[in-house]
C-alpha cells in the first residue's frame, strides 16, 4: 500500500463532522502546538514515528511508535512535539460515544479496553511488534477503503471499525490475563494475518523471521505442513489473489502489480497467466464483458 497517497492535512479541528466515526492519516514536520483541550468523543491515537510528549490529566507519556493512546470523553489532554526534525505519524481514529455504547448493547466484549481507559485511567497501550502492526494494517486498510469509491464502501468500513475495535479489546484482554503459550497453529494464523495486512513489504523469510523471533527453517516448515507449500509460494498466491480483485477496478494493471509487492512486471504477467489460465488483461476484459 502506498501510504503516502492516504495522507491527510491535519487541521485543528477538535470536534467530530461525522455521526459514529471518523478516521485519519497523518505525516507532519512541524507541527504546531495544539492548547489543552477535551472532546465528548474517543480518540485513539496510533503512534508511527516521532518523537512527542501527550499529556492526559495528570499523566505524562512519551509514546514510542508501535504503541496505542486512549482517551476519553471529558479528558483534558495535549501534545507537545520535542524533536521537530523528526517526521510525527500517526493515525487517529475518532469514535463517538453513543457509536459505542450500540456496540456495548450487542455485545460488552467491546467495552474491556475502554472500560480501563475510562475508570482506571489507563491511557497507554503497548503491543509487541506483530500486534502493532496488525493494528495499524487494520487501521491503513480502513483509511484505504475510504478513499476508495468500490460498491459497499460503507458497509465495509463499519465491518472493519468493528474488527478493529474488538481485536483490541481482546488484545488488551489477553495481557491482562494469564494465558497458555501460543501452540504452532496460533503462530502460523498471526504470521498469516502479518502477511495479508503487508503485501506490499518485504516478505523473505529472514524478515518474517526477525519480526517474529522464530527459526526461518521453523517458518518454513509450518507452511510446509500447513498448507503443503513453500512461505514464498503461499506469498505470491495471496498476492496474486489480491491483484486479481484489484485488476477489477480502473487502476493501471502495472501500478496494481507493485502495490501488491510484484516488482517486475514480466514476472507478474507469467505467474498471473500461470495461476488463472488468462493473462491480467484479459481477465480484466472478461469481467467486463460479464458486467455488460
Amino acid at each position: 500500500m502506498k501510504k503516502k497517497r492516504f495522507e491527510t492535512e491535519w487541521k485543528k479541528r477538535q470536534y467530530m463532522e461525522e455521526k459514529d466515526y471518523e478516521i485519519y492519516y497523518y505525516n507532519d514536520h512541524n507541527l504546531s502546538p495544539v492548547r489543552a483541550h477535551s472532546h465528548n468523543y474517543y480518540e485513539i491515537y496510533f503512534f508511527l514515528e516521532g518523537d512527542a510528549e501527550m499529556n492526559a490529566e495528570e499523566q505524562v507519556f512519551w509514546p514510542k511508535p508501535g504503541e496505542v493512546l486512549v482517551i476519553p470523553p471529558g479528558v483534558v489532554h495535549f501534545l507537545r512535539i520535542r524533536n521537530r526534525e523528526k517526521p510525527y505519524r500517526r493515525i487517529v481514529l475518532w469514535i463517538s460515544a453513543s457509536y459505542l455504547e450500540g456496540l456495548l448493547l450487542r455485545s460488552e466484549d467491546y467495552g474491556y479496553l475502554f472500560q480501563r481507559a475510562r475508570l482506571k485511567k489507563q491511557y497507554l497501550y503497548q503491543f509487541d511488534p506483530i500486534l502493532a502492526n496488525q493494528l495499524q494494517g487494520m487501521a491503513f486498510r480502513m483509511i484505504e477503503e475510504q478513499w476508495g469509491d468500490r460498491y459497499g464502501k460503507q458497509t465495509f468500513l463499519y465491518l472493519k471499525l468493528n474488527e478493529l475495535l474488538m481485536v483490541m479489546n481482546r488484545m488488551v484482554y489477553e495481557q491482562n490475563h494469564k494465558k497458555v503459550a501460543k501452540g504452532e497453529e496460533e503462530v502460523y494464523q498471526t504470521i498469516c494475518n502479518f502477511i495479508a495486512s503487508h503485501l506490499e513489504e518485504d516478505l523473505s523469510l529472514e524478515r518474517l523471521s526477525n519480526l517474529f523471533f522464530l527459526n526461518k527453517y521453523y517458518i518454513a516448515h509450518l507452511f510446509k505442513d500447513k498448507v503443503g507449500m513453500s512461505a514464498h509460494q503461499y506469498i505470491t498466491r495471496k498476492r496474486l489473489d489480491a491483484c486479481k480483485d484489484a485488476i477489477l477496478g480502473d487502476e493501471p494493471i502495472g501500478q496494481i502489480c507493485q502495490q501488491f509487492g510484484f516488482s517486475d512486471y514480466t514476472s507478474f504477467y507469467r505467474r498471473f497467466k500461470r495461476e488463472y489460465g488468462v493473462s491480467p488483461k484479459e481477465y480484466r476484459q472478461q469481467h467486463q464483458m460479464e458486467v455488460l
